[in-house]
């Protein structure tokens, strides 16, 4: 498996500097990324996955990888990171193939607000890369509506749900409501 792991290597090393030519360079030919945005399409090959990797990078900053699990020819990364001042973390499964090189990345982001944020930022992009001036306009409006109440409510909402500690002899939630 070592023998494996350099491709992984220059993927860390990439991300960290932010070089999407870097990152590139340890991608198989038949590269597919799955993104964490939508499931109504995937970037193929390194042309498409370099598309987004240069504007990802572009728009994501202080990228440090925290954690890495590897067995047999998948590869669990985890990175913390900032997306305008929303924190970001990300957790992506890669696949190497026989080569080792990454020939399938699936990419998982959290908190809503900070993938809500990302979108705004890659989506008018990388629609006037593919040609699409018009919906490169349409992209920050729908998407800024989309993180504003994604924001609003990780900030106003979501505090109010928190677990709080219990007294001594609060009742929990009845039966059915477990």
């Amino acid at each position: 498996m070592e023998e494996l792991l350099p491709a992984v290597d220059r993927w860390r090393a990439a991300g960290e500097a932010r070089d999407a030519a870097g990152a590139v360079a340890a991608l198989s030919a038949d590269v597919v990324l799955f993104s964490p945005i939508t499931e109504q399409f995937a970037f193929r090959g390194r042309e498409q996955v370099r598309d987004l990797l240069e504007v990802a990078l572009a728009a994501i900053d202080e990228i440090t990888y925290t954690d890495q699990v590897a067995e047999g020819r998948t590869v669990a990364l985890f990175y913390r990171a900032r997306v305008g001042g929303t924190p970001l973390h990300e957790a992506q499964r890669l696949r190497l193939d026989a080569d080792g090189l990454i020939t399938e990345i699936t990419l998982y982001i959290r908190p809503l607000p900070a993938l809500t944020r990302l979108m705004t930022r890659l989506g008018p992009e990388l629609a006037r890369r593919n040609g699409q001036p018009a919906l490169a306009r349409l992209i920050p409006v729908a998407g800024g509506m989309l993180h504003a109440m994604a924001d609003s409510g990780d900030r106003t909402m979501m505090p109010r749900a928190a677990p709080r500690p219990r007294e001594a002899g609060q009742p929990g939630p009845p039966p059915g409501d477990r």
